[in-house]
């Protein structure tokens, strides 16, 4: 192995100027020592490819700016969170439940009868009020209510939905169903 190019007294002799530098590029004390440490551990470690002859500081001031704009990549994508407040609320459902969900809620769908699966779609997904939906099925309001009502009881049952908490997240889903929009309609009301 040969000899190194670089002595320690060289590396310590180059510190101050390493840790002016760094102070300039992060403007904190304590992160401009571990740069300037994290730089000459880097140096002393690939010290075979420093070229004798060369400018040594030149080099060292290219290892630590390359290693400060590395690290405030890593950072900028970091969020603080010392509490793991902000790690609680992050959650993601898995895109195979709402899958299967969504594959049950159409297959219960089909079961209903054609108007009460026409009122239900047209109130509950499409947006229409009941009134918009009377008109465009050509029935009374009454009779629309009553579909969308029995419609969305006769999917609960069929889906054993039995509360809110047991809905999935697919907006589909939560405007067909009784308990993710007005309360159920009774007959005759």
């Amino acid at each position: 192995m040969p000899a190194p190019s670089i002595t320690a007294d060289e590396l310590r002799a180059a510190m101050p100027n390493l840790r002016a530098f760094a102070m300039s590029l992060c403007g904190n004390r304590d992160r401009a020592d571990d740069l300037v440490q994290d730089t000459l551990i880097r140096a002393w470690a690939k010290m075979d490819r420093f070229e004798a002859g060369t400018n040594l500081n030149a080099w060292l001031f290219t290892i630590l700016r390359n290693g400060f704009y590395s690290d405030y990549r890593h950072r900028v994508r970091e969020v603080e969170d010392a509490d793991g407040s902000y790690a609680g609320r992050l959650f993601s459902i898995p895109d195979q439940e709402a899958h299967l969900d969504l594959e049950d809620f159409q297959k219960a769908l089909m079961t209903l009868s054609a108007d009460h699966r026409e009122a239900l779609l047209l109130v509950g997904v499409e947006g229409f009020t009941y009134e918009q939906a009377a008109e465009i099925c050509g029935c009374v309001l009454g009779t629309i209510k009553s579909r969308v009502n029995r419609a969305r009881t006769r999917l609960a049952a069929l889906l054993s939905i039995e509360s809110e908490s047991d809905l999935g997240t697919d907006k589909i889903i939560l405007a067909a169903l009784p308990m993710a929009t007005e309360p159920t309609l009774q007959v005759g009301q």
